[in-house]
């Protein structure tokens, strides 16, 4: 068709066609034809560019989407179908344009632009003002393929799913198989986990560049289409160290939670519905969930914790080999009034699947070891590979209650976890193969890799890691006897000299005399058993703190002696296989000429006493070179 032709029809209809009717554009790129919807009243008028290069579709409040000349092949003007496949296993077009043509470059700040969805019969097309920007992190920050949220005028229903502002664009980047999300959100409303993200594929365009495969998925808030918890008393908190007063010292939001000190950060209440005291607020309602899970009191943990919620939780993030979980990171949960604490929402896991972190920033390589662990064998001694997991996650699994109810729900769902979710992932597969895929790896080239292949391997490793999981989690020691007092029995101190020059790669150990703990303990070598004993750090007004570092045990204290995390610490403790030889050095940035004293202790159970010892470091600090 002449462009003058496409012209002068375009115009010739709107007087009549534009109230009923939407409009198409056909164009044809370099990558496919595509088809963009656009809801005709919408529409003031149309026209072309001065230069003839552009037709312009002049929407209601100035904005204007613009599409190159050359590449519309024609404009049809369609009824909405009067019905929906609904088949959400389709990849769906979306087409996006920013006021001006801006490219988006930045995660904080939204701008506006016009989006363009291509129900494809499936679901109705949908097409209005919205505002957009980039999202994540590390996502952001290492990977050409960006991320992004849109926030539209005003709440619609996205290809089928639940009426609201708020959506989230997946890039997806890392993961070659674009399913790992996908995975994780089919298992999780499978086994029945409140507030689970869905997922819809769709080819992304922005200011005509074709953009790839995303993931439009629901952004993770409080809503009536989202985390439906209540206006007033509902608390929708996130344990994530980005979020935290660590990394983001500056923010209002965030604190780090009395008991474990986790990171956290308060993602609802906000705006009108928050308090001057919202945060001490959420972080004592936290803190009584924590201090029942530290003291293993199983019936007040009951009270105030969904724990088949918290159950499931923990074993996808074990399954997929989520090491997030250790950081924490993108850890939500959930609590409406007066109600119980509920994990969830599940985010986040293109991290798992046994990713190589050795090319984080550039690599795509997952699913080599099938048998790591995040929490480990023994998850109440946090034996795996992340043995700095907060020990929230693993304190229950010294409640004999909780191991049980635990085995009890793998053993139920071990059989079809797998199979019913891949056959769900594989029909999303069937569409995005071949053609969507072979354009996803035009735009975005991954030498070595295969679509296919990697869809092949990901299927190989959650085979094997379910038959591996079925024993790990059977061979889950039973806990030791209920702990119901204990004892102080003194306390044994050390001196330790450190170079401050030697940094981190300090020469010298803290050495712990056995013969003398064993002795105040009341306990003889023959009886003494070291799987038995855990080392916690201590604070000043000597309850436990938590460990920071990548010992088993140990601890970052900070100027004044209180254990906390790396970015405050001045010295650290590590205690690895060695139980009696520590670890130890100091952060150059932070400390420097000077003295600090701090505290560990030794705590052993014995016939339902737990018996501790604590041990004083006194360190000094000198400038010497030798």
């Amino acid at each position: 068709m002449k462009k003058s032709l496409l012209l002068a029809l375009l115009v010739a209809s709107t007087s009549t066609l534009f109230a009923q009717q939407r409009i198409h554009v056909h164009t044809t790129s370099q990558w496919s034809q595509w088809d963009f919807p656009m809801i005709a009243d919408s529409l003031t008028y149309a026209d072309v560019s001065s230069d003839q290069s552009e037709l312009l579709l002049h929407v209601r409040g100035d904005a204007v989407v613009p599409f190159r000349l050359a590449d519309v092949d024609s404009l049809t003007f369609e009824d909405e179908p009067a019905v929906e496949t609904k088949d959400k296993y389709q990849v769906f077009q979306l087409y996006i344009t920013t006021n001006n043509g801006k490219e988006i470059t930045s995660n904080e700040e939204y701008m506006p632009c016009q989006i363009l969805l291509n129900g494809r019969g499936a679901f109705s097309n949908y097409s209005a003002s919205a505002s957009i920007r980039g999202r994540g992190n590390s996502s952001w920050l290492w990977y050409d393929k960006k991320p992004y949220r849109i926030k539209l005028d005003q709440k619609h229903k996205l290809l089928g799913l639940d009426k609201a502002k708020s959506w989230v664009l997946l890039a997806n980047y890392r993961d070659v198989t674009d399913l790992m999300n996908t995975f994780v959100f089919e298992m999780g409303e499978w086994l029945g986990l409140p507030f689970t993200n869905h997922t819809r594929y769709v080819e992304v365009f922005i200011n005509g560049d074709y953009r790839g495969i995303y993931q439009l998925t629901e952004q993770v808030q409080q809503g009536k289409n989202r985390v439906d918890i209540s206006d007033e008393g509902g608390i929708l908190l996130t344990l994530d160290v980005d979020d935290g007063p660590g990394e983001s010292p500056y923010a209002d939001d965030n604190f780090y939670s009395k008991v474990y000190r986790m990171p956290a950060a308060v993602k609802y209440p906000k705006d009108e519905y928050a308090t001057a005291n919202t945060v001490d607020s959420v972080k004592a309602e936290f803190a009584k969930l924590e201090q029942a899970i530290k003291a293993k009191d199983y019936e007040q943990v009951q009270q105030l914790l969904d724990i088949p919620s918290f159950i499931k939780y923990l074993q996808i993030q074990e399954f997929v080999y989520n090491v997030e979980l250790s950081a924490p990171r993108s850890i939500y949960l959930h609590k409406d009034g007066a109600g119980k604490w509920v994990m969830g929402p599940l985010w986040d896991f293109d991290a798992g699947y046994d990713f190589d972190w050795g090319d984080m920033t550039r690599g795509h390589y997952f699913f080599a070891n099938y048998r790591e662990t995040v929490m480990g064998s023994n998850p109440y001694k946090r034996n795996g590979n992340y043995n700095y997991v907060p020990q929230f996650f693993t304190d229950l699994f010294g409640c004999p209650e909780f191991v049980k109810a635990y085995k009890e729900q793998w053993a139920s769902v071990k059989d079809s976890i797998v199979s019913r979710n891949w056959d769900e992932c594989m029909k999303y597969v069937k569409n995005l193969e071949d053609v969507p895929m072979t354009r996803e790896f035009g735009r975005w080239p991954i030498s070595g890799y295969k679509f296919k292949d990697e869809v092949e391997k990901m299927h190989q490793w959650l085979l094997k890691r379910c038959d591996f999981m079925t024993k790990l989690i059977r061979d889950i020691p039973e806990p030791e006897e209920p702990v119901v007092d204990e004892q102080v029995c003194g306390t044994v101190t050390t001196d330790c000299a450190m170079k401050w020059y030697d940094g981190y790669h300090q020469s010298n150990q803290i050495h712990i005399d056995k013969s003398e703990v064993l002795q105040l303990m009341g306990i003889s070598e023959s009886d003494f058993q070291e799987a038995k004993v855990s080392i916690v750090p201590l604070m000043n007004d000597g309850s436990e703190g938590s460990n920071g570092t990548n010992g088993v045990f140990g601890g970052w204290f900070d100027e004044n002696g209180e254990p906390g995390r790396y970015a405050q610490g001045h010295v650290y403790i590590e205690v690895f296989n060695d139980l009696w030889n520590w670890n130890c050095g100091l952060y150059q940035d932070n400390c420097y000429d000077e003295e600090h004293t701090v505290r560990m202790q030794y705590q052993y159970p014995v016939s339902g006493v737990m018996k501790k010892v604590n041990v004083e470091v006194h360190f000094t600090i000198s400038w010497d070179w030798w």
